[in-house]
């Protein structure tokens, strides 16, 4: 009757071996490291890059403990912090012989010190959160009324020129705020206007009437496509931050929508607020100009001659120069999107670019008058330039063109994302700022990990206390649910924070409920007189239908939370979630498990070990009636 079979016991093993693996990194703490990141949006870490930090180690005379490439970073773990800060010299020497245009950002940071076959199985720790590593917090507003009125000006441009092309003439066209407004002198010629805005533009709204002697069309972005332009200033504004935020080397930062209209940045283990404000209010540029291609540039790109004049020098990604014209032919201001893709002929990587139609109309008479030219696109940051590319312009180009040549799929990405992202869609203020010190991080962990640790101590003692061997049996399965709760955590690379510490703290409280249920239970049917083994069996069975509805109703509570929360709400539901889902099997499952073990195997059971069975003598009386 209460005896599990074979595979049970080997699901629960297989579990427990599981949450101790990957619960184990939490223990180990963090080691001394130097992290190698892309100090350029141009600048790209790989395994050219992980050589070099090698060879300037050796150099150097240092061993590490452990290098490799982790994303977009190189991590050279140290043995001390001795050998830490002598190893960033080192690589700083190497990779960074001009700091005033450094190509790299070499930083000192933490990361995990578990041992190399806990990674071999990609057993991790939990990141640590603001709150309990220390570090900077920016609330960052954009303003969406200006990538609004960014884009009504675009439209402005569009309108003009699709109206000349229509030979549709108009008495002028004005913005006024976000919207666009359009002058006729006759109501037929409007009327045709009209018909033009309602085809080739669809995301603009329009009014039409007399205005004095004249008649007028005014066009507004509707409400739909307004969204839509938000929404894509507040992506393209994240994937800007994400590449201005790798220059401080912070192993994890948090960057993410809250609302409508504003970007939380989070920034473990940074210290220098100033540099941190510096890197998120940077701006980049790009700017297309031709390429000189005289025989005193030719000399120049050698090395052999001076810059002609008129023209300037400026690197590719490989170190090769390229002599350009001063003379800025478009900016990235008339840049409105770019995508990769496959040239349709050559089946070669492409990045397809749209501009808006004043930048239609100079790439057209640029590129009509330079055929088989090549036109240089340069990004400039921090007041220095750098060539993306420098293609040959094969025919006229228009609103709508391509750029291809040598380059691999995953530069065709890089690029399309740089050309996209190279500068902010929208301004944004820095409207809340917030600086945790290490020590506070510190004590906050302390005060986390002591009131879970207390809170389970305490739990434990009282289950031994008031239902003995049952009671310890419950302490266990609690055990369990912790382990499982932090191995979970732990593989899915959650971050920790004060909330979810906190969350573990209730779901320690909230789990042994289910054993408090099952334990009550089993003392009814005891005191109803049932025999031990047939009164284990009905306590389960009779209380996994509480439990499993009073865990649902929480789980829903939780679920919402983790759906309408933002920050510390959602750190907070997940736990909350998970460690609902955790405690149902640790509670249920495996305290089953253990009582099956300990008394399954007893024919002639006479008594339980679960505390004293209360039986008044109201109840004697009716059962003896």
């Amino acid at each position: 009757m209460n005896r599990y079979p074979l595979w049970k016991y080997l699901i629960l093993v297989v579990a427990l071996l599981v949450g101790a693996l990957y619960t184990l990194p939490n223990f180990f703490g963090e080691a001394p490291a130097v992290q190698v990141s892309a100090g350029k949006a141009t600048t790209r870490v790989d395994t050219t890059t992980l050589a070099r930090v090698e060879q300037a180690l050796a150099q150097a005379g240092l061993k590490p403990h452990s290098i490799a490439l982790e994303g977009v970073s190189v991590r050279a773990r140290m043995n001390s912090t001795d050998d830490q800060l002598k190893a960033k010299d080192a690589i700083q020497r190497a990779l960074v012989p001009d700091p005033a245009n450094a190509p790299y950002v070499v930083a000192l940071n933490l990361i995990p010190a578990s041992p190399a076959w806990l990674s071999a199985i990609h057993a991790a720790p939990m990141y640590l959160g603001l709150d309990l590593r220390g570090g900077v917090h920016f609330m960052l507003q954009v303003d969406m009324q200006a990538a609004l009125t960014k884009r009504a000006e675009s439209y402005a441009g569009d309108l003009r020129t699709q109206l000349r092309e229509a030979n549709i003439r108009h008495a002028g066209i004005t913005r006024n705020g976000q919207s666009v407004e359009v002058r006729f002198r006759e109501a037929a010629v409007m009327e045709q206007a009209l018909k033009l805005v309602a085809t080739q533009f669809p995301d603009l709204a329009t009014t039409s009437g007399p205005d004095g002697a004249d008649y007028r069309i005014s066009a507004t972005i509707k409400a739909e496509a307004g969204r839509k332009v938000q929404e894509q200033a507040l992506k393209q504004n994240i994937t800007t931050l994400h590449n201005r935020i790798n220059e401080l080397g912070v192993a994890e930062p948090v960057i993410q929508q809250q609302g409508l209209d504003r970007i939380v940045v989070q920034l473990p283990g940074v210290q220098d607020t100033a540099k941190a404000k510096d890197i998120l209010g940077r701006t980049a540029t790009l700017e297309m100009r031709m390429v000189d291609d005289s025989a005193e540039a030719r000399a120049a790109e050698q090395g052999s001659g001076p810059v002609p004049f008129g023209a300037e020098r400026y690197f590719e990604r490989d170190g090769r120069a390229v002599i350009v014209k001063k003379q800025v032919i478009l900016s990235g201001d008339s840049l409105t999107d770019a995508q990769p893709g496959f040239d349709s002929q050559t089946q070669q990587p492409k990045v397809d670019l749209t501009v808006d139609a004043k930048g239609g109309r100079i790439m057209r008479d640029t590129s009509r008058e330079n055929i088989r030219k090549r036109m240089a696109i340069l990004l400039f940051e921090k007041g220095r330039g750098e060539v993306l590319t420098a293609p040959v312009i094969q025919g006229e180009l228009g609103n709508r063109f391509q750029i291809s040549g040598s380059m691999s799929v995953t530069e065709a990405n890089d690029l399309a994302l740089l050309l996209r992202a190279g500068s902010l869609a929208a301004p944004m203020e820095i409207i809340e700022e917030l600086t945790i010190g290490p020590s506070l991080g510190a004590e906050n962990i302390a005060k986390g990990f002591n009131s879970v640790i207390w809170g389970f101590a305490a739990i434990v003692a009282f289950m031994a206390i008031y239902y003995m061997l049952f009671g310890l049996f419950s302490g266990l399965a609690l055990a369990v649910n912790l382990l499982l709760l932090v191995a979970i955590l732990s593989m899915l690379q959650a971050t920790l924070t004060l909330p979810g510490m906190a969350a573990m703290a209730l779901a320690l409280g909230m789990a042994i409920d289910a054993n408090v249920l099952i334990n009550e239970r089993v003392r009814e049917e005891l005191r109803l007189g049932a025999a031990p083994q047939v009164a284990i069996h009905a306590g389960y069975d009779r209380a996994w239908a509480t439990i499993l509805d009073s865990n649902i109703t929480t789980l829903i509570a939780g679920l919402a939370l983790l759906a309408f929360g933002s920050g510390p709400v959602r750190g907070f539901a997940v736990v909350h979630c998970i460690g609902i889902l955790t405690s149902m099997f640790s509670a249920v499952f495996f305290s089953r498990g253990l009582v099956n073990l300990w008394y399954g195997r007893q024919k002639k059971l006479k008594s339980v070990s679960i505390g004293t069975v209360w039986r008044p003598e109201g109840d004697a009386v009716a059962k003896k009636g």
